[in-house]
């Protein structure tokens, strides 16, 4: 049952639809004077889209300013990328605009409408994901009064607000702590009090190294499907933060009895050498792993764990990495020969203090922006729902 002042109706009736143009119609020069956006270009910016890195060309060809845009095929109608023309723009092939119909909608309604729905409830999405009038024009809408619309997309908007300052928050810390990390642990900066040599060593004085492996994918046996979680099992794709506590697959006692996997007690670094490089975590829990990934053991007298972890992480191992058929990979003996120059233990301890800090700071920001999206979320799917609503 509709809410008491909404309207059930059509996408169709509410818009007028926009295509792109082939570069060729457009005929693209370089003293053009608007921006030619193509799918990739909206990566660049969130909610409005004012320009673009591609060539520029006449006003002929762009769409109304404040048209609601997306792409019209491929895997970016998956990932469900909506945005406003914030200025004159004209789009490419792939993509497409609608722009509402001023006395029936407002477009930042529009804009929240198709986000909430999802593009992909749009497209077809049996092969190909495609969306073109066909899908857009019978497309259901629930729509409240000009007004109310307006009043939910202010809310939601200053919700956009909000994330997007929690985001440059988060993105500041970040850029600090990494310039923390070029200043202290080359020895640019030092912390007051301190003032001893760093001393040159090879990764092989400072830990014990050990890579993992993979028991055999044949052996049913050797892989827990009963989901009892006894033996984490991690990849690089479990190394997704500074501690790793839980693995996507866990293998059964036979799996270690019949395999050349090597555990890694909790509070050991684990960090990814093939395919991708340089990958570092702490496993919180004991854990296998497998052979692209190698278990570095700290030789606590000459290096801390809490300073290795961070100085890993600067590591520039790209330049020491072979070609592979699937790309960039280390093994063990080169891995033994790198070096890197490290203080006295108590410099290590106020370092890795100074680095653990804003390390908690970008944690808690990353959770309060993660929070204030699933409350946009949530209050979106009241707002556009009629089940909650707006005082005008």
């Amino acid at each position: 049952m509709l809410p008491e002042g909404w309207k059930e109706t059509t996408l169709g009736k509410c818009v007028k639809i926009y295509s792109g143009y082939a570069p060729q119609i457009v005929d693209p020069k370089d003293d053009g004077t608007y921006p030619y956006v193509k799918v990739d270009d909206l990566n660049n910016c969130d909610k409005y889209q004012k320009n673009s890195k591609q060539y520029f060309f006449d006003e002929k060809y762009c769409i109304p300013l404040m048209s609601v845009i997306f792409p019209k095929r491929g895997a970016a109608i998956m990932n469900n990328k909506v945005r406003i023309a914030a200025t004159h723009i004209g789009l490419d092939t792939n993509m497409m605009a609608v722009y509402p119909i001023s006395s029936v909608c407002h477009t930042e309604f529009i804009y929240y409408f198709i986000k909430y729905s999802g593009l992909y409830r749009i497209a077809d999405i049996s092969s190909i994901p495609q969306i073109n009038n066909k899908h857009i024009l019978p497309y259901k809408i629930n729509l409240p009064p000009l007004s109310e619309q307006k009043k939910i997309a202010a809310i939601l908007s200053t919700w956009d607000k909000a994330i997007s300052t929690a985001d440059a928050m988060l993105e500041n810390s970040r850029q600090q702590k990494k310039a923390l990390m070029q200043q202290l642990l080359t020895g640019k900066r030092r912390l007051p009090g301190f003032s001893g040599y760093w001393k040159k060593y090879t990764f092989q004085d400072i830990f014990n190294i050990e890579i993992g492996a993979t028991p055999s994918r044949n052996k049913v046996s050797y892989w827990d499907l009963t989901n009892s979680r006894k033996n984490p099992w991690a990849t690089i794709s479990d190394l997704k933060g500074k501690y790793i506590d839980k693995t996507k697959e866990y293998i059964t006692n036979a799996g270690i009895e019949n395999s050349n996997v090597s555990l890694a007690a909790s509070g050991t670094i684990l960090m990814s050498f093939k395919l991708t490089i340089g990958k570092v975590s702490i496993a919180n829990i004991p854990m296998y792993f497998n052979e692209a990934i190698c278990a570095l053991f700290t030789k606590e007298y000459f290096i801390i764990t809490s300073y290795a972890y961070h100085m890993l992480l600067a590591y520039d191992f790209l330049q020491y990495t072979d070609h592979a058929v699937k790309g960039r990979l280390l093994n063990k003996s080169k891995l033994n020969c790198l070096d890197t120059k490290i203080p006295p233990l108590d410099e290590q301890r106020a370092i890795a203090a100074v680095l653990d800090a804003a390390d908690r700071e970008i944690a808690l920001l990353e959770q309060k922006a993660a929070r204030l999206r699933e409350e946009k979320k949530a209050l979106m799917q009241q707002l556009l729902t009629g089940k909650r609503r707006v005082k005008i």
